[in-house]
């Protein structure tokens, strides 16, 4: 039997990503927390800034997930009313 991969199963079909949100509204903040609440078995991590001269909040979210689960993600955070969502995988 030949000798296992360094790289596991798991990393193999997994892909690293970073979602960029916009909020736009504060209203949003509430949706936006449980949607990362839902996901959070895939969040690597999460740092937030708020703009308070342009009334925005940046948040970039680091995330090691399958691809079907990071476009969810991605999706369902652009749908909500007030925020702007993107990702970039690695």
């Amino acid at each position: 039997m030949p000798p296992a991969s360094p790289m596991s199963e798991t990393a193999m079909e997994t892909r690293v990503a970073v979602i960029s949100i916009i909020v736009h509204e504060a209203d949003a903040v509430e949706k936006l927390n449980a949607l990362l609440h839902t996901y959070r078995e895939h969040i690597i991590g999460r740092m937030g800034i708020p703009y308070r001269s342009r009334g925005l909040n940046i948040i970039c979210v680091a995330i090691d997930a399958p691809l079907d689960r990071i476009n969810a993600l991605t999706g369902a955070l652009g749908r909500l009313a007030g925020i702007t969502a993107r990702a970039t995988y690695a």
